[in-house]
């Protein structure tokens, strides 16, 4: 028969085992899912900032031959086709004006169908030095197949389809440089007329590419959604064929925004977001990389756990005497630990042996308590903001969801979404300091509004509120309030870091639309964009005036 010793030993040192890997197991998990949630978000945050300066400047090329099209359309429907040449030289003076006032333009040119006029040709203007443009001579169109899109395609493709078209990265006729180029067919009363279209140099889209990094050997690369790669930094693509091409893996060319994949022999994680031309702009890393970083952090948490797991062994090895009404305590109080209640309360106070094991063991349940706090507080509190975060909204809408099943205990309620912006503008001319001031104090507003709803950032920009009781039936009113107090803020302050300005979208539960809380999300998502795009508008409409 053992000893009562022995046998509270043995019961001891079990309990503090058990502890000790719970909470080692817990530490490890949860570091795990928060480096791989933070990865995870520097991917997107990479691919998000490179798409909106990529589609920025897509955008500005695009408008720009729309309006050029626009102007062509309209002086065709004022003086028809019978006097083409003056009709060109109109174009021309406008085309030259917006192609000034867009960055980046390689060449610019209305080329007009030789089926339509072979006198009268179009124009071509090209600024190869960077030192202004210079008309250049028109491309003779008859000694090419127009009815093959394989060549001449900035002419033959939107001549055969009659839509506006981004075309793939091309060597340009006659000037042998690689370009991409937008371009938008003439149409006049059903007619084909011919094209005008911008180049842009294919290499000021690499640079911006190339200067997305991430670690020591992240990159980024430009793809379309069939897999063909348009640039690499890593591979010439002007050297790739039908027969040399490298395929991407199956994740890249799929729906998932990340993905995981293996290439040449390295694994790899990576989050793509598609541009407005039709590409794709991917964001890879190494996984060995991003592991790095809580690997370290697992391994001394569990050093760590060893090393208080055989101290406290030795300890209860050497120090199991007096052991009767304070040992028993003691084991009551491992017992709730073990059950999660680390809020236990001793009293034994003696200097001896169970004294100070009882010591040891309210520090190692602080320990584990704040450990567990801190752990809890990453997961579901952003740590700028201190609002709750988007893992938390989560869980939230999953709340809401499981209510909604119960139509008895269903109760209506409504989602706001809050959108900071020219936060990258702020961070980029005044620093991330500045940025962080700028969503502090967004933060601060919604919380002072919406006090009695619980507030989420839910994105880098992005808050969210669920307005229940209430906060529901006067949320009209708080919507209001949030845009009176917005325009009182900005009018009182003069740095862009310390005012309010943010889109504003907000949406009802509907059971006739709405299956899950996530629909009045993106109800709520789609008000906020609409609301940007007015304030956008708004914008746009003042500098112009």
């Amino acid at each position: 028969m053992h000893s009562l010793r022995t046998k509270i030993t043995l019961v001891t040192l079990a309990l503090l085992a058990i502890a000790v890997s719970v909470v080692a197991a817990l530490s490890v998990f949860f570091v795990r899912n928060d480096k791989q949630l933070e990865t995870n978000q520097l991917l997107l945050l990479l691919c998000e900032t490179g798409e909106k300066n990529l589609d920025y400047y897509f955008d500005r090329v695009q408008k720009a031959v729309g309006e050029v099209a626009r102007f062509t359309e309209e002086d065709l429907e004022k003086t028809g086709q019978d006097d083409l040449m003056s009709h060109t030289e109109r174009v021309e003076k406008y085309f030259m004006d917006m192609a000034g006032r867009t960055d980046g333009v390689l060449t610019y040119y209305y080329r007009i169908d030789p089926e339509v006029s072979d006198s009268v040709k179009g124009f071509w203007y090209t600024n190869l030095e960077g030192e202004g443009f210079e008309p250049h001579e028109v491309t003779d169109i008859t000694l090419y197949d127009t009815e093959d899109t394989s060549s001449l395609v900035w002419f033959t493709v939107p001549r055969h389809t009659r839509a506006p078209i981004w075309l793939a990265p091309y060597i340009t006729d006659n000037l042998d440089v690689r370009v991409i180029s937008y371009n938008v067919p003439i149409i006049y009363r059903g007619r084909f007329i011919g094209v005008v279209g911008i180049e842009i140099d294919y290499s000021v889209m690499a640079e911006q590419v190339e200067s997305i990094r991430l670690y020591d050997h992240g990159y980024a690369f430009l793809c379309d959604a069939a897999g063909n790669i348009f640039y690499h930094p890593r591979i010439d693509v002007t050297q790739l064929n039908d027969k040399n091409r490298p395929p991407l893996p199956e994740g890249l060319i799929g729906s998932k925004t990340f993905v995981r994949y293996t290439y040449d022999g390295v694994e790899k994680e990576a989050a793509w977001l598609p541009l407005s031309n039709g590409m794709r702009l991917n964001v890879c890393v190494p996984v060995a990389e991003t592991n790095g970083d809580w690997m370290g952090l697992v391994r001394e948490i569990l050093i760590t756990s060893a090393a208080v797991l055989l101290a406290l062994c030795l300890f209860t090895l050497f120090y199991t005497r007096r052991i009767t009404d304070p040992l028993e305590r003691l084991t009551r109080a491992a017992e709730q630990v073990d059950n999660g209640n680390y809020d236990v309360k001793l009293d034994y106070d003696a200097d001896d042996e169970v004294g100070r094991l009882t010591k040891t063991f309210r520090n190692l349940s602080d320990h584990m308590r704040e450990h567990i706090s801190d752990l809890n507080k990453r997961v579901y509190v952003d740590a700028l903001t201190s609002v709750k975060n988007k893992g938390a909204f989560s869980s939230a809408l999953d709340a809401l969801d499981d209510e909604l099943k119960d139509k008895g205990s269903r109760k209506p309620f409504a989602i706001g979404v809050f959108d900071c912006n020219n936060l990258k503008t702020i961070n980029d001319r005044y620093g991330h300091d500045k940025g962080d001031i700028y969503l502090k104090t967004a933060c601060r507003l919604i919380c002072h509004v919406f006090q009695h709803s619980p507030v989420y950032r839910i994105g880098g920009d992005e808050f969210a509120v669920i307005l229940k009781h209430d906060d529901f039936e006067n949320r009209e009113a708080l919507i209001s309030t949030f845009r009176d107090m917005s325009g009182e803020i900005n009018a009182a302050t003069k740095n862009a870091w310390e005012k309010v300005d943010m889109a504003v979208g907000a949406a009802d539960y509907d059971s006739e639309i709405d299956a899950s809380a996530i629909d009045v999300v993106r109800r709520a998502d789609s008000s906020m964009y609409a609301n940007k795009r007015e304030q956008k508008n708004a914008r746009l409409a003042k500098e112009e005036s």
